[in-house]
């Protein structure tokens, strides 16, 4: 198995050392063992499990359901397939957010467009907001 230091891990996974260190203060990564001279050192496992983090953290996951995830994965009493309703709510999250984001350029749009029509002495970017 092969024996990574932080950076190197950093590395391989482009997150930053800190964020790492983080991870692992709040149980989401295992604690790393430490060198005769208390340096971190990270396996094989780390690894996987920190590129299992990233991509969750990268879909939108937040930090409790990527831990629910990780438990999932990990526990033998559970079924799998109870990662799919955390899927599945997320990804109706996702949808609201995207319907939200919607609605806001479509105001925002309206807003930028109403300035070419205005008096030229009043902004209506402002006007609009008040």
């Amino acid at each position: 198995m092969k024996i990574y230091s932080i950076g190197q891990l950093s590395k391989l996974v482009d997150c930053k050392v800190p964020t790492i260190r983080y991870y692992e203060q709040i149980e989401i990564l295992p604690p790393a063992t430490r060198s005769i001279g208390n340096q971190r050192r990270y396996n094989d496992d780390h690894l996987t499990r920190l590129r299992f983090v990233r991509h969750s953290r990268a879909l939108g996951f937040n930090l409790e359901e990527v831990r629910q995830l990780i438990h999932l994965q990990t526990c033998a009493k559970h079924s799998k397939h109870e990662a799919h309703k955390i899927a599945a709510t997320h990804l109706l999250d996702v949808q609201q957010k995207i319907k939200q984001l919607q609605a806001l350029e479509q105001e925002l749009t309206a807003i930028v467009n109403s300035c070419h029509a205005g008096d030229p002495y009043t902004c209506q970017v402002l006007d609009s907001l008040s």
